[in-house]
């Protein structure tokens, strides 16, 4: 190869050009490993944000490695321009245009139920599909993407989430699925799947996680601006939200006199004697209302209003003492809810760096 050649494929290469000289005249180049195909299915009347969220996370760890790792392709049954629900079109590749045998990673995004039955019905999904499920390293689903999957009998026996409003329609059109209705994403063997929406951006960062290391992961959630990573055990919704979607529940009012006192004490006698109830039936009528016992139901809303304090000024002991819990409890606690200890949580998402405060 001529010195020319040799320029000509340096400015050519898609990774940094890292060459070695050998005897002062020869160039040896390292060859960077093929890009791995990220396939995301997509069809009239997706949700935008099931594709656009992975994909997101997929380029952003390729500016962060600084090399193409991911290559994503966005696809449909047939090709073209493909309207979400949301009115915006993405441009798509034929699904039958792509080798089943290429693709690394397959997520099938979610729709309302017209358009899943639509998809469903598609021959070249019901082709294509099942025989890159086959062979891909792993597959899954956003949100209702799990319908489709189910469909194809692709994930009988495994256990999976989907969006909360489908989890009941999902275990009892397909009883050979366990339908997880809290989990933000489960992985079960190499079926990824994860409830609604922003929850495939989880998802996306605990597989380049899987590919790359924590390090990365963390860094594309500060670039992409995210709040939190989120581990997949985490429910899909706070406890207050959880208790306000009960609008009957007789403790709402009990409720926000809870978040405005979590620095008292909140033991089942104090928030029975509150409530005008004894104590065995403030226990058995809060849990019928909330899905949680007291005690964990006020662990939750600390730790959820911990969360928010953190990114302000006061030190880490100081939020611990406005939410109610001594510092060690609220290291404990915090990193079990939300999979981080509060300290790397708060420097993980701080927007401007400080230096740290020696009360912490």
């Amino acid at each position: 190869m001529g010195a020319g050649e040799r320029e000509h494929a340096a400015s050519m290469a898609p990774y940094p050009w890292n060459p070695l000289v050998r005897n002062d005249k020869e160039l040896l180049f390292y060859d960077m490993p093929k890009p791995r195909t990220i396939a995301l299915l997509a069809y009239d009347g997706f949700q935008l944000l099931d594709v656009t969220g992975p994909a997101a996370v997929f380029a952003a760890a390729n500016t962060d490695l600084g090399h193409k790792l991911y290559d994503v392709v966005l696809l449909s049954p047939a090709g073209g321009a493909v309207l979400s629900d949301g009115g915006v079109a993405v441009q798509t590749r034929a699904i039958a245009r792509l080798p089943a045998n290429r693709v690394d990673t397959l997520l099938i995004a979610g729709a309302e139920e017209a358009a899943l039955r639509a998809v469903i019905a598609e021959t070249a999904v019901r082709r294509w599909i099942p025989r890159c499920a086959t062979q891909a390293r792993r597959f899954g689903s956003v949100c209702s993407g799990t319908f489709v999957l189910a469909a194809l009998q692709l994930i009988d026996g495994r256990r999976v989430a989907t969006h909360w409003e489908a989890c009941g329609t999902l275990a009892a059109r397909y009883p050979k699925l366990t339908v997880d209705p809290e989990a933000l994403y489960v992985v079960d063997g190499k079926v990824w799947t994860s409830a609604g929406v922003t929850t495939g951006i989880d998802m996306a960062l605990a597989m380049v996680e899987a590919d790359c290391g924590a390090e990365v992961a963390n860094a594309i959630a500060r670039r992409l601006v995210l709040y939190a990573r989120r581990p997949g055990y985490q429910s899909q919704f706070s406890p207050l939200l959880n208790a306000r979607i009960q609008a009957e529940s007789p403790f709402a009012d009990l409720i926000d006199w809870m978040q405005g006192n979590l620095d008292r004490t909140l033991d089942v006698p104090t928030l029975a004697a509150r409530s005008g109830l004894g104590e065995r039936n403030f226990y058995r009528r809060f849990f019928a209302a909330t899905g949680s016992s007291p005690a964990h139901f006020v662990e939750a809303l600390r730790l959820e209003a911990a969360r928010t304090l953190i990114d302000g000024d006061l030190t880490l002991k100081g939020v611990a003492a406005k939410v109610g819990l001594t510092p060690i409890r609220l290291n404990n606690a915090f990193e079990r809810r939300f999979g981080v200890a509060p300290r790397l949580f708060r420097d993980m998402h701080r927007t401007t760096m400080q230096a740290p405060s020696h009360q912490d």
